[in-house]
């Protein structure tokens, strides 16, 4: 990997994600990506049941922004990674990206931005001091 960010997913473009411009389809990134951000908390040492547990807190996307940068074909292997861009009072953006796995060449990046919520009010609530030491030094510019 080109730095420190985690790793959190592997992927390979397939026949059936083509479009009729031979290249990977743009609804075919957005699982990748959603997939990949599963693994955020994990590789940042924040399971989603300890939020749940201690903080009664999770999160909810609220925002996602693709930037399609070069394209993919069938056979192509890919790695997503993800780092923290900013860290608010009630919600953290992570900034990931799509990286060929064999010339490491960037292809996509993901921005998605989270927000801390409360399951019983059904509204935003404060980012846990917890949980903002934990994603703090994972905290980089994209």
């Amino acid at each position: 990997m080109p730095d420190s960010r985690p790793e959190l997913l592997r992927g390979v473009v397939h026949p059936w994600h083509h479009d009729i411009f031979g290249h990977m389809n743009v609804r075919h990134y957005a699982p990748f990506f959603d997939d990949a951000s599963f693994f955020m908390y994990t590789a940042f040492n924040i399971p989603i049941d300890w939020m749940m547990s201690e903080h009664r807190v999770h999160v909810v996307s609220a925002k996602a922004e693709t930037n399609f940068i070069e394209e993919l074909v069938a056979g192509d292997g890919f790695i997503i990674d993800g780092a923290v861009s900013r860290l608010g009072g009630r919600s953290a953006t992570f900034h990931l990206r799509m990286i060929h796995a064999v010339t490491g060449d960037l292809h996509a990046t993901y921005d998605l931005t989270e927000v801390f919520f409360d399951p019983n009010t059904r509204k935003s609530a404060p980012m846990p001091d917890a949980v903002r030491e934990r994603l703090q030094p994972h905290l980089a510019l994209p």
